[in-house]
């Protein structure tokens, strides 16, 4: 039997588990294993400039590669407590994720040692393993258990810790005989499915919600093949944007209190029963489950069974693999509507269809004002960008613009923090699917104030050569936070201007306060600043020609009006449009 460290069988079982890539920051207690990773020279790695950072790299690569597995690395003590908010982003949006910490030798764990702490107890509840391993013999078990957690059931991240003496162990282990464990993911019956589609055969106006669950397992020509078998409009969530392209015919658009279309909320309202596949009916796509769920029936498909009931009971639950599930949805749909067993729900998807047209559903984006409204630097985009450009995004009114306006056309080309949605995700997470991709079109949306946070990640772009562009929409405000405050007629602690006295008197970026264009300058990237509307395209052609030639990220600051709100309300039933909307409601639009 093979002779080697513990550190190196650590790093073959990932070699094996198809890990290509690691993000992460050295430290002396992680070492033992970057001599290792240096030693066999497989696994590229990129140097973070925060170890958070670092986590939210290696989440954005996971969402990016079907399959394959972010790897984020840091050494002891606040290492491992900086990626905790990481590990909590991706175990709350279900993203597989593995974080391997150092720790001190294991004799003094107890003494409290240099940078010694107890990384997997804080770990373990935002993890679906936490372990530190005290054994170096089961070094590799370890790893090879993590790799078949994360990709089993429900998919979310692991923490591996390593005391240094573990690492540095002579173990017998031989790569040759290494397998990796088989992956459990449950699969729907076809009487289950059955019983299904005969509650949908039931029904005059059904809908499928389609959760990012479908994504994940890779389902959506599935779900797409199902939606035009059997003629059943389709709302993605926000997690599942993608798995339906925005311009197919049955894609109704989204629900929601904040990421969602006028015409999304109304077809919702408007059915009367509900499949929904890899979603968990999170609070921003529901409101309350009693406007939610009055008057229609409820279908649950999801991989993990302690979610089916968890918001509301629904009529039906089937745990299963949406993937599986789906394509046992396809075959049932099209045996039985060759047999003449499948209702004609043609006059339901005409009407979703009419009302996502209907002018009296579609938001106003075509403002010309100084300074810019939000609204028109998404349509910008639309006019900028193909079908197969990328967004990532997270938090702020720049997310929930993000989401109203633009339009995604493929699955993994939202990439988005869902529910953790931590402030500065987003420009390491845009790093992540850049190392995982070197080819898509990249395109970041971030506020000012998450683009503060987390923002000497940039220099790892230019350090890496990991080029995309960034768009910051900038009103100097913690605007949601301040749209927030409305409720208690307050607008404190939220405003982020000053006057810099670096600029010009003239300059009207001026008393934004940061000046974003030379920060991004200074950490070796490209910067420019728009503040006319007419001026966003050739900014978008400009960043484009100079990510190309320096391979650096790209960051176009845009100065917004100070104070815009963006629609959201309390109930998908009651959304206060701040704007008025293209054309008055029509009996028909609101039918």
């Amino acid at each position: 039997m093979p002779k080697m460290k513990a550190a190196m069988a650590a790093v073959l079982v990932m070699e094996r588990e198809g890990v290509t890539q690691a993000f992460g920051v050295p430290g002396a207690a992680i070492n033992p294993l970057y001599a290792q990773l240096r030693e066999r020279a497989t696994i590229a790695h990129v140097l973070a400039r925060h170890v958070e950072g670092a986590s939210h790299m290696a989440e954005g690569y996971t969402r990016a590669r079907t399959g394959n597995i972010g790897v984020c690395i840091g050494t002891s003590g606040p290492a491992g407590t900086d990626m905790i908010t990481g590990l909590y982003a991706a175990s709350a949006d279900s993203i597989p994720i593995l974080c391997i910490t150092g720790q001190a030798p294991r004799a003094k764990l107890h003494k409290e040692d240099f940078q010694a702490v107890d990384i997997a107890a804080i770990a373990k509840p935002v993890t679906k393993m936490a372990v530190t391993v005290m054994e170096p013999a089961q070094v590799p078990r370890v790893f090879q258990q993590a790799f078949h957690l994360m990709r089993s059931g429900r998919p979310g991240p692991v923490l591996i810790d390593l005391p240094i003496d573990v690492q540095q162990a002579e173990i017998e282990f031989d790569i040759d005989t290494y397998e990796p464990l088989p992956v459990y993911r449950p699969a729907a019956t076809r009487r289950q499915v059955e019983q299904a589609m005969q509650m949908l055969c039931t029904a005059e106006r059904p809908l499928i919600v389609a959760g990012g669950g479908i994504i994940n397992a890779d389902g959506c020509d599935e779900l797409v093949a199902f939606a035009e078998a059997a003629g059943i409009p389709v709302i993605p969530t926000l997690m599942g944007w993608g798995a339906i392209p925005d311009d197919h015919a049955l894609m109704a658009g989204m629900c929601g209190l904040q990421t969602s279309h006028p015409y999304g909320n109304a077809t919702l309202l408007a059915s009367d029963l509900v499949l929904g596949i890899g979603n968990r009916w999170a609070n921003r796509h529901t409101g309350s489950p009693e406007v939610y769920c009055r008057g229609r029936r409820f279908v649950h498909v999801d991989i993990e069974p302690t979610q089916i009931g968890r918001v509301f009971a629904p009529d039906l639950g089937i745990v299963s693999d949406a993937k599986a599930a789906l394509s046992l949805f396809v075959d049932v749909a099209r045996e039985w509507k060759a047999a003449g067993r499948l209702p004609d729900w043609s006059g339901w998807a005409g009407e979703c269809a009419a009302r996502k047209h209907d002018p009296a559903h579609a938001r106003r984006s075509d403002f010309a004002q100084v300074p810019i409204k939000p609204q028109r630097v998404y349509q910008a985009m639309n006019e900028a960008f193909g079908r197969d450009v990328t967004y990532v995004s997270s938090i702020g009114l720049s997310q929930i613009a993000a989401a109203q306006f633009l339009h995604v056309y493929g699955p993994r080309q939202w990439i988005n923090c869902g529910q953790a949605v931590p402030l500065g995700w987003t420009a390491p997470a845009a790093l992540g699917v850049r190392a995982a991709d070197p080819q898509r079109t990249i395109v970041a949306i971030s506020g000012d104030y998450d683009f503060q946070f987390l923002l000497e990640e940039l220099a790892v772009g230019a350090q890496f050569q990991l080029p995309y562009l960034h768009i910051v929409v900038n009103n100097s405000y913690l605007g949601l936070i301040r749209q927030s405050q409305r409720g208690f007629a307050m607008d404190y602690c939220v405003q982020l201007a000053f006057d810099n006295v670096n600029m010009p008197a003239d300059e009207p970026a001026r008393g934004y306060g940061v000046d974003h264009v030379k920060v991004v300058e200074g950490l070796g990237c490209k910067a420019l600043r728009v503040q006319r509307p007419e001026d966003l395209a050739p900014a978008i052609v400009q960043a484009r020609s100079w990510m190309a030639e320096h391979q650096v990220p790209v960051v176009i600051e845009v100065i917004l009006e100070r104070v815009t709100n963006i629609s959201m309300g309390a109930e998908i039933d009651a959304i206060n449009e701040f704007e008025p909307l293209m054309a008055p409601a029509t009996a028909t639009a609101t039918a």
